[in-house]
């Protein structure tokens, strides 16, 4: 199963968010730090509501920590920006993939993508709109990337 990998977030109930559909689709979650909240906000609580206690957490204390820890693991690293090289509708995502997003103001660190063995997009097309929201576009991503690797 995919991994979805949170570099940086700083919005509680977007992180919140993402946990709850972590955890409908047993899916793990992977924090990397710096976060701009704490576990314990109440606000990220909230968003998560009971689900808590079926997110299947990592904490990552960097994106080094982290980028080591997959290395070791195995599966491709692939992370997900606005300047990603291919549409994510054109990747064949594989079970071990951790799916890569960056925080809701600067994306993933260039440090970090440089570390992904792809980068995808979602493609807007209205080109008034930068970015989505971290939690659709994370659901976006993860909902294909399990239509393609569930039962194949």
């Amino acid at each position: 199963m995919p991994k979805v990998v949170l570099v940086h977030p700083q919005i509680p109930p977007n992180t919140g968010n993402i946990a709850r559909t972590c955890a409908a689709t047993e899916t793990e979650l992977h924090l990397v730090a710096p976060l701009g909240f704490e576990i314990s906000d109440r606000y990220l609580k909230r968003a998560g509501l009971d689900y808590w206690p079926h997110v299947k957490l990592t904490y990552h204390q960097s994106p080094q920590h982290f980028i080591k820890t997959a290395r070791e693991k195995g599966g491709r690293i692939i992370g997900l920006s606005v300047r990603g090289k291919q549409n994510y509708l054109e990747c064949q995502f594989q079970p071990d993939d951790w799916l890569l997003f960056g925080s809701e103001t600067d994306g993933l660190p260039p440090e970090v993508l440089k570390e992904c063995d792809l980068t995808c997009f979602i493609t807007m097309k209205s080109p008034h709109v930068r970015s989505l929201n971290l939690s659709v576009s994370t659901s976006i991503v993860l909902f294909e990337s399990i239509r393609q690797t569930v039962n194949n």
